[in-house]
């Protein structure tokens, strides 16, 4: 009986966590897409093309980074999830958060400097878990964007 009741609350505590995680994730990504729409008139690209020098007063890089880590709660979905096979949803999520973030702080460090385009943007990935207590490692991972801000001749 103890171990219906322990699997129980186990059960319980689970479910709050998971409707807490999706509702604080949810919040993320509407707070992301208003962020990305005031942005929205900083063009960014991936492209190597040169620009026109004279339309332009300057350059510089810019960056934008985020660390962003599993909670416990995903930890378990993605563990059950694996024992299944298929796509670990849990984690596409997180990643999204992550590249959507950091694109966000590149384009608000180029408002910053009165750029209107940021050229040659690259997103890089890198995983930060590791394994100091003999557990398996909680899951984190940094995302950079990078690129070039480009400031008009015409910003004040």
């Amino acid at each position: 009986m103890e171990v219906v009741v322990q699997l129980g609350f186990f059960i319980v505590l689970l479910t709050i966590g998971l409707l807490f995680g999706r509702a604080n994730e949810r919040k993320h990504f509407r707070e992301l897409a208003e962020l990305e729409e005031t942005l929205r008139d900083i063009v960014v690209c991936n492209g190597r093309g040169r620009a026109d020098e004279g339309a332009f007063r300057s350059g510089a890089l810019v960056v934008g980074s985020v660390v962003i880590a599993e909670d416990y709660f995903k930890r378990v979905a993605a563990g059950l999830k694996s024992l299944i096979g298929g796509n670990l949803i849990a984690y596409e999520s997180l990643l999204e958060r992550g590249r959507r973030e950091a694109i966000v702080r590149m384009k608000t460090e180029a408002r910053q400097l009165g750029a209107s385009v940021v050229v040659n943007v690259r997103l890089e990935t890198a995983s930060l878990s590791e394994d100091w207590s003999g557990r398996r490692p909680i899951f984190s991972a940094e995302f950079i964007a990078y690129g070039t801000a480009l400031v008009p001749q015409t910003a004040s």
